[in-house]
């Protein structure tokens, strides 16, 4: 029977062609390889964020070796990568895993309607200009955490007096000229940092304005040259860098959290051996203890480099005003600029702007507690991909992909049609955030995104191992209700 027939019911229907829902398929494909998928992309292209970014210099914020697939090593030299390869490797790991057939582009889901008499997900999708109706017994969101349609708007006083050019990074124009300008990067993410050196090599000047500083981490980007490389197969090698990198990142983050003063001065120390001469600490001694947010990486120190050769700077202070060609700092200082870009952070949308309802009456996914940070309290057959705030984001993703995976092989042994996560009764549940990060455009998501508890598989992420474990051997009827399939 013809997919778009408006009878036919797919065993499971992805949503998004970015690393959620590769790996989602993957592990769907080889556990229950008789089941009929289908990964719904609204894009013209696979990748997800690595297509929609188009920023001068858009890169990895973690390593590629455990960014990318433990399936799939990543097998270039080089740890932190570019987006155009990040793409590349996606697009050519769906194609020789089998995933790429299953992928209809364009096909952009409006609405899901789960019906409790027929136990299936009705899907509203827009696809070249008409709406077709699609049906599945198990639905899987694979959209990423942020909107894909607006950016997190800066609340700058005088913005719009600015008569440059006003950009954010999600949304960069293909026709931007920055050569021989003089650039202002409002933010100290990730995004900002990669920024500076790339606008750098042709812009007049650039400067880094932030609020407060942030940790930086300067690491060498070449790799695959060690004994191991010499002495294995190429693909063992790099898995096993892809098992180095992961616990490198584990001994990282709980050293941090456990001797903060000690990582403070070990951190600040190695970025005061890289400033030029005159270049004051106070731009680089955060206010709050490390991994509070995320440790921000330049590979082969090139943010440092841009500083030393006197084509970027950094200032520190908040904003009094903006004009028509200046940003006037609290501190009495004026920042002349032909362009601003605000690179503060995303906005957070869990579901992809997907309207979903159950019986016709909407629901809202943020209002929901997260099971195993991987489905949702009271909404039947229903599963969302969401990452580490402390590793990358695909060995989160793997983790909920496993977990769903083993889910829906009990439910076919024991005969089950849907299964619902519910909150135990009579005990008190105390909200956790799903994303502990003391990030700014975090906080302000907090109303729009799932929480955790504080008991039982609603507890949130601890790290990749535990929740490996948990994925592959840990309970998958706690705190679940099943219903049998009907005679």
């Amino acid at each position: 029977m013809n997919e778009s027939t408006p009878n036919h019911v797919h065993d499971v229907i992805i949503v998004g062609a970015g690393i959620s829902g590769i790996s989602a398929a993957h592990h769907i494909q080889r556990t229950l390889p008789d089941s009929e998928y289908l990964l719904l992309e609204g894009r013209e292209n696979i990748g997800g964020t690595w297509d929609l970014f188009r920023y001068p210099g858009i890169r990895s914020d973690t390593d590629l070796h455990t960014f990318g697939f433990g399936w799939q090593p990543w097998q270039e030299n080089r740890a932190i990568a570019d987006g155009d390869a990040i793409a590349r490797y996606l697009r050519t790991t769906a194609e020789m895993d089998g995933i790429y057939s299953h992928i209809r582009f364009q096909h952009r889901i409006i609405a899901a309607n789960w019906s409790s008499a027929s136990e299936l997900w009705t899907l509203e999708v827009e696809t070249k200009g008409r709406s077709v109706e699609m049906h599945t017994k198990f639905l899987i969101l694979g959209t990423g955490y942020y909107d894909y349609k607006e950016p997190l708007r800066a609340e700058i006083l005088g913005l719009s007096n600015f008569r440059g050019d006003l950009v954010h990074p999600q949304f960069w124009p293909k026709d931007l000229d920055y050569a021989g300008k003089r650039v202002v990067i409002i933010g100290s993410g990730a995004t900002a940092i990669t920024l500076l050196p790339n606008l750098a090599k042709k812009a007049s000047h650039v400067t880094m304005l932030q609020r407060s500083p942030t940790y930086m981490m300067s690491i060498d980007n070449t790799t695959g040259g060690s004994w191991i490389h010499k002495l294995l197969p190429r693909t063992w090698a790099f898995q096993l860098d892809r098992w180095m990198f992961m616990w490198m990142i584990v001994i990282l983050y709980n050293f941090c959290r456990l001797f903060p003063e000690r990582s403070r001065a070990s951190l600040e120390s190695a970025v005061a051996k890289q400033l030029p001469k005159g270049v004051s600490m106070d731009h680089f001694r955060p206010l709050y203890k490390p991994w509070d947010q995320r440790v921000c990486f330049s590979p082969n120190g090139d943010f440092f480099e841009s500083l030393r050769e006197g084509r970027a700077h950094v200032e520190t202070a908040h904003i009094k005003t903006v004009t028509s060609d200046s940003i006037i700092l609290d501190n009495g200082k004026t920042l002349e600029a032909d362009i601003i870009v605000t690179a503060t952070g995303l906005k957070f949308c869990i579901g992809g702007h997907i309207r979903v309802t159950m019986d016709d009456e909407e629901i809202n996914l943020a209002d929901r507690y997260a099971w195993n940070s991987t489905m949702l309290q009271d909404v039947p057959n229903l599963a969302f991909m969401m990452g580490y705030v402390n590793a990358s984001w695909t060995l989160g993703v793997e983790t909920s992909s496993q977990l769903v995976c083993r889910l829906l092989q009990h439910m076919r042994r024991k005969r089950y049609s849907s299964v619902v996560p519910r909150l135990p009764k009579g005990v008190p549940m105390e909200p956790r955030p799903i994303w502990d990060l003391n990030a700014t455009y975090v906080k302000k998501a907090q109303g729009s995104i799932p929480r955790c508890g504080n008991i039982g598989p609603w507890r949130g992420r601890t790290n990749y191992f535990v929740d490996l474990w948990k994925a592959r051997y840990g309970s998958i009827t706690k705190d679940l209700v099943f219903r049998a399939v009907k005679p």
